[in-house]
């Protein structure tokens, strides 16, 4: 079994069609003025970023890791739980904005390891069954032996 990290992060840019604005604000308004997204259901941010933001009628979700919002650590198996994981926190910050995984338009993914491929993109698959959307992915072998998700 692998250890725990092999997924660095998947960052997701999501269109949505509408985000809480406060009542009497103006359709331009609504549209233009960002709005914090937070859920519990999903890791907290460790550092001065949110979850995501809502701004323009589109989520920015802030990129995630492998880990268990409920424990607070990382999941422990390998790149098939991490890659699962991941998508489980993107999707209850995208279900926390008013969205869903069904209206995600690009995701970038960062892999310890490119021979993690395969089973990522099967994994993904099941979350992106519709129009899969834009993707990149890209390898940082060196990043994690660099950077501690604690230390930030």
């Amino acid at each position: 079994m692998k250890s725990t990290g092999e997924l660095l992060a998947l960052l997701l840019f999501v269109s949505i069609s509408t985000a809480q604005n406060p009542p009497g604000a103006s359709a331009h308004e609504k549209k233009a003025n960002p709005e914090e997204v937070a859920t519990k259901d999903a890791p907290q941010p460790i550092g001065r970023y949110s979850q995501a933001i809502t701004g323009g009628g589109f989520v920015f979700a802030s990129g995630q890791i492998a880990l268990d919002p409920a424990a607070g650590k990382l999941v422990e198996g390998d790149i098939r739980v991490q890659t699962e994981r991941v998508l489980k926190n993107l999707s209850a910050v995208l279900a926390a904005s008013g969205s869903s995984m069904e209206r995600v338009v690009r995701t970038t993914v960062f892999l310890k390891n490119i021979s993690d491929f395969p089973v990522m993109n099967e994994v993904y698959g099941h979350f992106f069954t519709n129009a899969p959307p834009s993707r990149s992915t890209i390898a940082l072998p060196r990043c994690l032996e660099t950077l501690s998700w604690k230390s930030m």
